[in-house]
């Protein structure tokens, strides 16, 4: 079977057996602080486990991508030198939330495995692993299944602390967590290793394809396990592991999937497909940096942007080690659309933005590799010894991508080591630092978790009742708030919007008898609102009612700079093309900020078109309507998804000027396009490779934004005595009169030079034979001065000069060597020392370099420096 085929089997089997297929999350976690990507099957499901999210359905079955290559699920290290690690992989699904439990998932999975309608895996082939104490799930196998005792293995703690075990699941440190069962595919006899929980266990002879997790328990930090409100199931089989057990391979790069992007990889670089390692690294890498470039993370210096950066490099990489010559990872992004773009449809919808994405970021590190190597020369020129020093390893690895391995290339044709000790201290104390600040570190029990739903009524109004269902201080449940104290109160139902979809939370004030306490801010968790805030007065209970009312002039300007978000971007696609998505988008009641999928600036005649459509879209004040249906018929009747956003299975169709603008939304809208008054784009700019982002206002806004540049436009006449009529011909006769008397200035600079050439000339004292002349000239830039030295030269003959001055506080110095001393003296060495000694950095040619540096008080001294560098050089 092909991998698709199987994929497809997988979920109609569950289909069959009563799941809804449900389909894969972004790579970018919704709302989970804890996670730097998705990395297992149950992501989009914690709050299903926790209890805090009911859905529709209680079973349900998915193909989830996910990615381990950064944060405590990391595998890149090992991609490409192994068998199955990946940093990016498909995991296939079934779960239940609090409905069937071990009876059920067991059978299911034995029989999805190794039934005649579905896979047919012999039985004899497959070993079971059970958690040590679980004897429930030990009796399930063998006697109702009736796996023999001798294939079933009981994995205890075997990791070095309580349920740190092969078989005892959890996501993180905290969590929903529980035992689990594993089932194991013997390869034979021939390839070498033993069962799980032999000392042979790591060989390629028994290979994990099923893990059925029975959630049990949620962890808190304490280490304590608080048992479920329901228990549940989370099984995960590895498309690619099981694919290579049914296409009879042994390493999954054999598979059909991979063999596909091994060509393709081999025919972008120039080699031919002998299964490298470094083959094997570009096929798997393309995956995951196509997926995360779909998903929106762009590459940068920080965070998830900073991983997606460090595999492509990783990538190029090994792709030069291969011969590749030039930009050649971006290539192979066809490959993998041709491959896996019918089950993921994002990759064919944003195969051009990865493709712009990657070649970007691949320019980039060819040049970030020619300035590391410039570095690492320098480095090496003042080495003492033959070891290269772990720090300037981790200098050249960390702050310019320079790869270790690189490095040690270059080292072994100088007949140098590495400090490989020291590297690993460096990166030892890196990898704490980061763990330190990450932002994904978090407890997921810190965070405020409330049983219960509230219902939001804000699309109504902005005012309402509500019932207090829990208040919380300092992140811990309290029966009672007091005047003065900060906190949070979670109602029943409420008008105010919590923040999400780029939109700010709403604030206003809650209100009852004798009590008021402040909104500042209104954000979600699970299906609950939680309303941030100060009790101004009073006091205020659980289960005390309260009246709620919204800013409504703030969340009226806020509603104008949200639909025009929605006009824009149906706007940047008509003008820009179908390849522009969403990235990004911050929504208050001030402005609103749009980033989006683009490969280059906006031209000004665009951003012309962008406020002339949407204005346009303003004036025809149609209707702004709304349907709630579910995501397949959302998605069928045209819907763009937004970034970030977590959709459930009801979804929020938003609709304008008669179908220009179809978007999944929950957030607060006008009601007629016309309330928004008018759009004015005020800034466009990049944020990141392949990211731009537009910024604007609306409303009256817009309209104190005009009225400024109106105020601005009059003023700038008035300076130079005219009107806003002939301001355009004012300005351009002053330029050219200044640029008239800048070529006037500077043709009495290269007077005054050469007039001081001739006086200068007379001053050059004769060093062994050598006429050295230093000399300091304030007020000349650096291209009067090389004038004036190349004048020089040709008066003094077999000669060395240093010339410098102070212009605008800075320091300007020139060096020049005539041709027949270049051999023994070269400026470029004298302008390195001169310019250090200003604080500053220079060089250049043997006969003719430049600098410059910050310390005027020290350039006397720097100019001394031109008789010692012929004194020692001769």
């Amino acid at each position: 079977m092909k991998s698709a085929e199987i994929r497809e089997a997988f979920l109609r089997f569950f289909e069959e057996k009563g799941h809804t297929r449900v389909a894969s999350s972004s790579l970018i976690p919704a709302n989970d602080p804890t996670l730097l990507f998705t990395n297992a099957g149950m992501n989009q499901f914690k709050d299903c486990f926790l209890g805090l999210e009911k859905r529709a359905y209680t079973r349900a079955t998915s193909s989830q991508k996910c990615v381990r290559a950064g944060g405590k699920h990391n595998d890149l290290e090992n991609v490409g030198y192994t068998a199955r690690h990946h940093t990016f992989f498909e995991m296939l699904g079934n779960f239940s939330f609090g409905d069937y439990f071990k009876r059920d998932a067991i059978s299911y999975a034995w029989e999805f495995l190794t039934s005649e309608k579905w896979l047919n895996l012999p039985k004899e082939k497959l070993w079971v692993t059970v958690y040590a104490s679980d004897d429930e799930a030990f009796d399930l196998w063998t006697k109702d299944i009736g796996v023999p005792v001798e294939r079933m293995v009981r994995i205890g703690d075997n990791k070095g602390a309580p349920y740190a075990s092969d078989n005892f699941w959890a996501m993180g440190d905290t969590g929903p967590c529980g035992p689990c069962t594993e089932i194991f595919f013997d390869h034979g006899a021939d390839i070498w290793g033993g069962p799980p929980g032999s000392p042979e266990e790591d060989g390629d002879r028994y290979i994990e394809i099923w893990n059925n997790v029975f959630m049990q328990f949620n962890r808190t930090a304490d280490g304590v396990l608080h048992p479920l409100p329901a228990p549940s199931v989370d099984t995960g089989m590895g498309l690619e592991r099981i694919s290579a057990v049914l296409q009879h391979v042994h390493s999954n790069y054999e598979i059909d999937l991979f063999q596909n992007l091994l060509n393709a990889s081999a025919q972008a670089i120039g080699c031919a497909n002998e299964e490298q390692a470094s083959l094997k690294v570009v096929a798997d890498h393309i995956r995951s940096c196509g997926f995360l470039i779909a998903d929106g993370v762009t590459p940068s210096n920080e965070g998830r942007g900073y991983v997606l950066r460090r595999i492509i490099r990783r990538a190029c990489r090994h792709g030069n080690k291969l011969g590749a010559t030039g930009s050649f990872f971006y290539r192979i992004v066809a490959a993998l659309v041709a491959e896996m773009g019918e089950a993921f449809p994002e990759l064919k919808q944003q195969q051009a933005h990865i493709e712009r994405v990657l070649k970007t970021e691949e320019e980039q590190f060819a040049k970030t590799l020619e300035q590391g190597l410039k570095i690492l020369e320098q480095d090496l020129a003042d080495l003492q010894g033959s070891v290269i020093p772990g720090e300037i390893i981790f200098k050249l690895y960390d702050t310019y991508g320079f790869p270790m391995d690189l490095t040690g290339d270059i080292a072994r044709e100088r007949e140098l080591t590495l400090d490989e000790e020291g590297f690993e201290r460096e990166m030892d104390a890196q990898r704490k630092r980061a763990r330190a600040s990450s932002a994904f570190g978090m407890d997921y029990n810190a965070l405020v978790k409330v049983e219960g739903e509230t219902r939001f009524t804000g699309y109504l109004g902005t005012t309402g009742e509500g019932k207090v269902l829990a208040l919380f201080k300092d992140g811990a449940a309290v029966e009672q708030l007091h005047a003065g104290e900060e906190g949070v109160v979670v109602l029943d139902q409420t008008p105010f919007y919590a923040e999400s979809g780029g939109q700010i939370g709403d604030a206003g004030f809650l209100a009852g008898e004798g009590l008021r306490f402040d909104v500042r801010d209104t954000t979600k968790a699970g299906g609950a609102f939680l309303h941030h805030g100060i009790l101004d007065s009073g006091s205020l209970s659980v289960g005390a009612s309260v009246e709620a009312t919204v800013d409504a002039s703030v969340r009226q300007a806020t509603a104008l700079n949200h639909s025009a978000t929605h006009l824009l971007h149906a706007a940047l696609r008509q003008v820009l093309g179908e390849h522009v998505s969403q990235k990004g988008s911050l929504v208050d009641s001030q402005r609103l900020r749009f980033d989006f999928s683009h490969f280059e600036a906006i031209k000004p005649e665009q951003l012309k078109e962008l406020e002339d459509i949407v204005n346009r879209e303003i004036r025809a004040n149609t209707s702004v309507e709304t349907q709630e249906t579910d995501i397949e018929t959302a998605k069928a009747k045209g819907a763009m998804a937004l970034f970030g956003e977590k959709y459930g299975d009801r979804v929020r169709v938003l609709s304008m000027g008669g179908g220009f603008s179809v978007e999944l939304c929950g957030g607060t809208h006008v009601s007629r396009t016309g309330d928004i008054g008018l759009f004015k784009i005020t800034s466009e700019g990049g944020t990141a490779a392949g990211v731009r982002r537009i910024e604007a206002v609306t409303g009256a806004a817009a309209f104190a934004y005009l009225n400024g540049a109106e105020e601005q436009l009059k003023e700038a006449a008035n300076l130079v005595k005219g009107s806003r009529d002939n301001l355009i011909d004012k300005l351009s006769g002053l330029l050219e009169r200044n640029r008239q008397l800048e070529k006037e200035l500077a043709q009495l600079k290269a007077k005054a030079a050469s007039s001081a050439g001739d006086d200068l000339a007379g001053s050059a004292v004769d060093v062994k034979g050598v006429k050295v002349l230093s000399a300091r000239l304030d007020g000349l830039d650096g291209k009067a001065l090389l004038a004036l030295v190349d004048q020089l030269k040709n008066k003094l003959g077999r000669a060395l000069i240093l010339l410098g001055g102070v212009l605008d506080d800075k320091v300007v110095l020139v060096a020049g060597v005539t041709a027949d001393l270049t051999g023994q003296l070269k400026a470029g060495e004298l302008m390195k020392q001169a310019a250090a000694a200003v604080g500053g950095k220079g060089g250049g040619r043997p006969d003719m370099a430049q600098g410059g540096g910050s310390e005027p008080a020290k350039l006397d001294e720097a100019l001394a420096l031109a008789k010692t560098f012929v004194e020692q050089g001769l």
